[in-house]
């Protein structure tokens, strides 16, 4: 011993302890939207776990704690007589100071070296720390399970709340997991960590942590975990957020990794986003309230995939809990297994609780695959994946996963900040940002652009155009000659130039980019943030025929609301790629810098 203890590591890593702490993204109001890092970690003081959490810890690893010098003979001795009576290696006696220095410091390797090195370093821990100092180390650094390090973490990972909120039934059932994290994983396998719990409750109850009211009314208490089961929409439970804004919050990684690089998702840091919680919310389930009204208007595709079901109801059940797993839910669009199935009736199961049984309007959507003239090799039927459509005020319905994309975005028109943003329906299934990426024709909505082009050239809004037919002879060999025409195929002469903008008249917008020229039609645009290589000077620019995405129809649309400034939109400090919060509300006067004529 006297040859191993100089060749100790240094405690600088636990005197001056800095863990990875991973990339948060925040909301504007304080509400997290994201967090990126190999660990999931939220260090906590001492003073902040409450009695009831810190009590179930020295229950379930180490009753003798502030008792030992780092090493529990009487533990040793009363794991080796248990071990010796069973007749094998059940139980261990490393108290929690020895912990520590394995998780530190150590490996996992069950060698008589490495015991020993984990025995001379909890001596040396003991006399550099106090024990409350210890705890603190164990309590932020064990590994829980779900990716979580540390009881702060767990708590937010498995119930969704603070540790500071936790009662001492979920105390006992976060206590239990440093034994084996995925053996006693309540998600995965909650049989297993349920008598996990009740051990732990049990020995609270012995060391009078508990009185016997207490224990008894931990034991009785239903535990209700973050899991995939949810019925609020706002609720993204597998990633334990309370609001889903993934795409504002990769585009947040992105820009403070381009500025930090891999550094960012060790150290800590949290960057706080332009996006406001209530708004964001709102956005989100704008998007999917649209998508999914839609959606209930195409035809039904079929289910997602089959699960072969015993004929015995229970264990029906477990192979529906065992595999459903496989097919997340995503908000209020949640799977399903069907039991049975008729035209007048289906009955689906969701792995937990009763089952559904869905009538009348709610199988509208899969209608044609329930009636009899259905091929019988794809109507609905017993094991068949479906999706349930949960909305509130509404009654559930049996559908289908869109396959239509949208985007959301919505911005401040007095300094550019990102208030909500949603690039699609669901992140975790297609991460291309429909805001920033998704480039198309957008269409009448351009139009705005042209007639605000016409006031600068000093045409009014009481100017006579006509609403008539036109006709365009192609103006290069080998091209085609243009004869466009109204949405409605209507045509009302001559009209003011309002009443065009109005009615979206498609002739009242080709002849008024006639009369200023598509050129400068071009070039008004670009004051507007309009890249000019995606507004090609042509007379199809009247009807939209450029290419642009939601986040510059957005920003350019802010312009007319803030009075002629143009600002730049951004989501955060670093959004802008210029290392400047300055360029974020850089504004810029149209009339000051008008194009040429």
């Amino acid at each position: 011993m006297a040859l191993i203890f100089p060749k100790l590591p240094d405690l600088d890593t636990l005197t001056d302890y800095r863990p990875k702490v991973p990339l948060r993204v925040l909301t504007t109001d304080g509400v997290l939207i994201g967090e990126f890092g190999e660990e999931r970690r939220r260090p906590v003081d001492i003073t902040e776990v409450p009695l009831v959490m810190q009590q179930a810890i020295l229950a379930a690893e180490d009753d003798r704690f502030y008792e030992h010098g780092g090493i529990d003979f009487m533990g040793v001795a009363r794991a080796l007589i248990t071990n010796v009576t069973s007749g094998g290696r059940t139980q261990g006696a490393s108290t929690i100071t020895m912990q520590v220095a394995r998780n530190f410091f150590l490996t996992r390797d069950k060698t008589w070296t490495r015991k020993l090195y984990e025995v001379l370093l909890a001596y040396k821990i003991e006399g550099s720390l106090s024990k409350d100092e210890i705890l603190e180390l164990y309590i932020n650094q064990i590994y829980l399970g779900q990716r979580a390090y540390g009881f702060q973490s767990a708590s937010q990972v498995y119930f969704g709340k603070p540790l500071r909120d936790i009662n001492a039934a979920e105390a006992a059932m976060l206590a239990g997991l440093p034994k084996a994290p995925s053996a006693y994983n309540p998600i995965v396998n909650p049989s297993r960590a349920r008598v996990r719990q009740e051990y732990v409750l049990r020995r609270m109850n012995e060391l009078e942590y508990l009185d016997d009211k207490q224990f008894e009314a931990a034991l009785k208490t239903e535990l209700v975990y973050r899991n995939r089961k949810t019925n609020d929409d706002d609720i993204e439970a597998t990633t334990g957020l309370t609001i889903n804004a993934d795409y504002a919050a990769e585009m947040a990684r992105q820009a403070v990794v381009e500025m930090y690089g891999e550094e960012a998702y060790t150290s800590g840091i949290t960057v706080t986003t332009t996006l406001i919680a209530k708004e964001q919310r709102a956005a989100q389930r704008a998007l999917r309230n649209s998508v999914m009204d839609y959606e209930l208007r195409q035809f039904f595709r079929g289910p997602e995939g089959y699960i072969e079901l015993p004929n015995n109801p229970k264990e029906a059940e477990e192979v529906i809990g065992d595999n459903i797993s496989d097919y997340t839910d995503y908000g209020f669009l949640q799977s399903a297994v069907v039991l049975s199935a008729s035209p007048t009736e289906v009955v689906v199961s969701q792995g937990a609780g009763a089952p559904l049984k869905l009538t009348g309007a709610s199988l509208k959507p899969a209608e044609s695959w329930l009636n009899d003239r259905a091929p019988a090799n794809k109507r609905l039927k017993r094991g068949a994946v479906v999706r349930i459509l949960k909305r509130k005020d509404q009654p559930p319905m049996l559908t289908q996963l869109p396959e239509v994309e949208a985007a959301f975005i919505a911005i401040s028109a007095k300094d550019g900040a990102i208030r909500a943003l949603s690039g699609g329906f669901e992140f975790s299934r297609n991460k291309f940002n429909h805001v920033t990426q998704a480039t198309r024709q957008p269409g009448s909505s351009f139009k705005s652009f042209v007639y605000s082009a016409a006031l600068e050239k000093g045409i009014t809004p009481t100017t006579l155009v006509a609403d008539e037919p036109i006709f365009v002879p192609a103006d290069t060999p080998g091209g085609k000659d243009w004869s466009p025409k109204n949405y409605d195929g209507k045509y009302d002469g001559p009209m003011l130039l309002k009443e065009g903008l109005a009615k979206s008249k498609n002739m009242v917008s080709i002849r008024v980019l006639q009369k200023i020229t598509p050129q400068y039609g071009q070039r008004w645009a670009t004051q507007f943030g309009f890249p000019a290589a995606n507004v090609p000077p042509y007379l199809t620019m009247a009807l939209g025929a450029v290419t642009t995405n939601p986040l510059q129809m957005a920003s350019a649309y802010a312009v007319f609301a803030n009075s002629g400034y143009r600002v730049k939109p951004y989501c955060t400090p670093c959004c802008c790629r210029r290392g400047s919060k300055s360029c974020n509300r850089r504004a810029q006067r149209f009339s000051d810098h008008p194009p040429a004529a």
